[in-house]
């Protein structure tokens, strides 16, 4: 029971008291006066209400650890899918690092920071990629280039050596007194001479064109180039068939350019034929249109050359077979010469050909297109 004051008397506020046994049951006791005035002592025992108390307090825990531990995973999760965008960004800078230039970081919103973010640094990564394409495309240009280069200085320098070797063994010949025949002596060295000369002013025209030197424009009619070098080669080979053919085609074959370089193209080409090719075989220049474009075609009935020399037979001082040999009288820069004018003047120039069919060079050129007359 509880431990009540001697008069039972608690006051009228409730306060709580012990057990009169010293039992740890705790009570709550309040004294009221009654209507005749009398005193009413009440006492409740505190241990239910402390227990429901103590309940209650679990539960409020275990309700705070469930909230706390629902909205720690609703936030985990926010978070990584808040980060995603990031982590993908962070694989594909890794990606490219190790290499992988053509990864991209997947589009977001546009609307969103993260979306635009990924386009700003897409669009970074494209600048990038194509920088280092340049730039891997620049180095293997300038890499080719040298190879070119190192490959042309030791063929001119080779080709120089061989008529300076001639001419200062004949002179050491001729200073010996062994040479018998002193005109032949003074024929060969001269020859030589000539040789060498022209293969100088060639190299010096393939060092112009390969500087980019800006060539003289003018109107030039095709028609009037092919028809004197057709017959500027007749005296040249007067035992061979050369002739000349239109081709029917659109506008007249006038070009603007330099028409002391493009005489000499057609002249390198018709050379080029005759040199080449045995007198049986017939040489034909053509001259037209295709399109916009004017045409020169020098074809020979000759015996023709493979696809593997096809390819090269514009590099400088290639010789396709034992017949391009010096003893033919050129320089082995013909046809680079063809090839190098007709680029500066905008054009190309390319060979069809099959071993025993012949060749034909057709040349391509821009042509003027306000005349309207027709070709023939």
């Amino acid at each position: 029971e509880p431990a009540l004051p001697a008069n039972n008397d608690v006051g009228p506020n409730p306060t709580t008291v012990g057990s009169v046994d010293g039992s740890p049951v705790r009570w709550r006791a309040m004294s009221v006066r009654g209507p005749h005035g009398e005193l009413i002592t009440v006492a409740i025992e505190l241990s239910d209400m402390q227990h429901t108390v103590r309940s209650l307090l679990w539960l409020q825990v275990a309700i705070g650890a469930g909230v706390l531990l629902v909205v720690g995973m609703a936030g985990s999760a926010v978070v990584h899918r808040s980060l995603r965008p990031l982590i993908e960004v962070e694989r594909t800078a890794a990606a490219i690092a190790g290499g992988q230039l053509d990864r991209r970081i997947p589009e977001r919103d546009p609307r969103t920071e993260v979306g635009r973010l990924s386009l700003a640094l897409n669009g970074m990564l494209a600048q990038i990629q194509r920088a280092v394409a340049s730039s891997e495309s620049s180095a293997e240009k300038a890499r080719s280039s040298e190879d070119r280069m190192r490959r042309f200085i030791t063929d001119a320098s080779h080709e120089l050596r061989t008529p300076l070797t001639t001419i200062r063994g004949f002179a050491e010949l001729y200073r010996q007194g062994a040479a018998r025949d002193v005109e032949m002596l003074m024929s060969r060295i001269e020859s030589e001479s000539s040789r060498m000369g022209l293969l100088v002013e060639d190299l010096l025209l393939l060092a112009r064109l390969d500087a980019q030197r800006p060539l003289e424009e003018r109107r030039v009619d095709l028609l009037a180039l092919a028809t004197d070098a057709v017959h500027d080669a007749q005296p040249i080979a007067p035992n061979r068939k050369i002739t000349m053919e239109v081709l029917d085609g659109p506008g007249t074959p006038e070009v603007l350019g330099d028409e002391a370089r493009l005489r000499q193209v057609l002249s390198n080409l018709v050379t080029n034929a005759l040199q080449h090719t045995p007198e049986s075989a017939d040489i034909t220049v053509r001259v037209g249109t295709d399109g916009d474009d004017a045409v020169l075609e020098v074809v020979d009935e000759g015996p023709g050359m493979s696809q593997q020399d096809a390819q090269r037979v514009f590099e400088r001082f290639y010789r396709t077979d034992s017949s391009r040999t010096r003893t033919s009288g050129g320089t082995g820069l013909g046809l680079s010469i063809v090839d190098s004018l007709v680029y500066a003047h905008g054009g190309t120039v390319a060979v069809t050909t099959a071993p025993g069919h012949g060749c034909r060079f057709r040349v391509s050129l821009p042509r003027i297109t306000d005349v309207p007359a027709h070709v023939g």
